[in-house]
């Protein structure tokens, strides 16, 4: 059984569906017909496997499942042998796709919003159709279930009493970094997502800026090659030219010691010697006094010190 195409256009939601059933283990079962609304279903963030039953029969039932890529959702609809229509709905097609959902959901229809992979909305395309559901007066259905988020912060053995979840960060150079200082003075457990080609040069940043904390790169959660390292930040970076870089990760950054408020001698020295390297005494002290709990007179002396044993060129101006 093979899911169909759709392009989220009919005249009558209720009419024209396909066989209301799944498949479990060569175990045909039936669904009964969604209710009407939109259905935000989790999805397996690797292992197919990973797939509630709730999901499946939410996605057996529903008139047509709205999906940011239909090869990776049919992946999912022909293991379960899921007849339901495919539909496209991502960033780049988002605001044509909206009306014509909200016109199907206004004539009856059960509508099923998955991501690529994981909870719909979380780094994922979604929330403005939610509004706009919600605004229209139609109901929106959680149906919980794989997310790549808890998947990491379950065995990264780092705190869990809070975390901080932030995302993708900037892809370049500069604005990453910011942002990484601004999450340094977050006092909670990080997690944030990274891809391939970027996350040695992450790992590297982290170093600097957060230095002596403990952290898990988590790389291909739940898939055949997964795998985990858990190590202070400083030693995950040391080791990054080694990394694997194939595969998607999630980084988990441990929120910062008890006693983190002032930075140690030997840390604040790295820390000025890496500004130092890339930018003026001024930049390195501003940026050092942020995160070093330390008088900037203090940080100041030292960064001048410092200055000498490199080399002239980073001036004050």
């Amino acid at each position: 059984m093979r899911a169909k195409a759709s392009s989220l256009h009919s005249s009558d939601a209720t009419t024209g569906a396909a066989a209301r059933t799944f498949s479990i283990g060569g175990q045909q079962l039936a669904a009964p017909r969604a209710a009407p609304g939109l259905h935000l279903v989790a999805t397996p963030i690797g292992n197919l496997a990973d797939i509630t039953l709730r999901a499946l029969e939410t996605l057996a039932g529903v008139d047509v499942i709205a999906c940011e890529d239909t090869r990776i959702t049919r992946r999912l609809t022909e293991r379960y042998a899921i007849a339901a229509e495919l539909a496209l709905y991502h960033e780049h097609n988002a605001a044509q796709a909206r009306p014509k959902i909200l016109e199907r959901l206004a004539q009856g229809a059960a509508i099923a919003l998955v991501s690529d992979a994981g909870t719909p909305l979380i780094s994922d395309p979604g929330f403005k159709l939610v509004r706009d559901v919600c605004a229209a007066g139609h109901a929106v259905i959680a149906v919980p279930g794989p997310s790549s988020v808890l998947t990491a912060l379950s065995v990264a053995a780092l705190p869990t009493d809070r975390f901080f979840f932030e995302g993708f960060l900037p892809a370049k150079e500069h604005a990453r970094r910011a942002r990484l200082n601004e999450l340094a003075r977050v006092d909670s457990t990080l997690v944030m997502f990274e891809s391939g080609n970027r996350v040695q040069d992450t790992l590297r940043d982290l170093a600097t800026i957060m230095a002596g904390r403990d952290a898990a790169i988590c790389r291909e959660l739940t898939k055949l090659h997964e795998e985990i390292m858990r190590a202070p930040v400083a030693e995950l970076a040391a080791s990054a030219d080694a990394l694997e870089t194939r595969g998607e990760f999630v980084l988990v950054i441990g929120p910062p010691a008890d006693d983190a408020g002032v930075m140690d001698q030997d840390t604040l020295d790295d820390l000025l010697r890496a500004q130092l390297a890339r930018g003026s005494v001024k930049d390195a002290v501003a940026h050092a006094v942020e995160l070093s709990g330390r008088p900037r007179r203090e940080v100041y002396a030292r960064a001048l010190e410092l200055a000498k044993t490199i080399g002239d060129g980073n001036g004050e101006d």
